[in-house]
């Protein structure tokens, strides 16, 4: 315990108002985005985070998994659970790389390149679902908002992302 953390001096805090505390509303915010998400998407059984690790190795064909982690801000042993799954499910392809054996590389096949083909409008419009209760100004401020907080906030995360790093 430390020294202002005695037990007359926690006792004599005023309660906090978690209503009035962003944490709290960061946190619902994403249960309620992944609510949607998961809504929208449905008939495709692909989670947000499934679809972000398909999405970047789409980008990145070839990206190892490690770069993946780093670039959707998971760690690795979160990744290897999620690689496995989208590889189950045939999805995804990993490969020892020519350079070095140890490192797994990803690519895309040809079912999941059709999966997020067929899964776009319907990601797009749980992504409108969320910002709906904004005018089209806010939800645009709301989402440059967003951006600059994780940005800045990215080196606080357990798994950092490179994505989020600037500069």
């Amino acid at each position: 315990m430390k020294q202002d953390e005695s037990p007359e001096a926690i006792e004599s805090m005023a309660p906090v108002d978690i209503d009035q505390q962003p944490g709290h509303h960061i946190r619902r915010l994403h249960q309620i985005s992944v609510a949607i998400f998961l809504q929208e998407t449905e008939a495709f059984g692909v989670t947000p985070v499934q679809y972000a690790a398909l999405q970047t190795v789409g980008r990145q064909p070839s990206i190892d998994q490690r770069t993946l982690a780093r670039t959707i801000g998971l760690d690795t042993s979160t990744i290897a659970g999620v690689i496995d799954r989208l590889e189950a499910r045939g999805l995804l392809v990993r490969s020892a790389s020519p350079e070095d054996r140890r490192v797994r590389q990803l690519t895309l096949t040809d079912a999941a390149r059709q999966l997020l083909a067929d899964i776009g409008p319907a990601m797009l419009k749980a992504q409108q679902v969320i910002l709906a209760p904004l005018a089209p100004h806010d939800q645009r401020e709301f989402t440059r908002m967003l951006r600059q907080l994780v940005t800045a906030n990215n080196e606080l995360s357990r798994a950092p992302s490179d994505a989020g790093r600037e500069g």
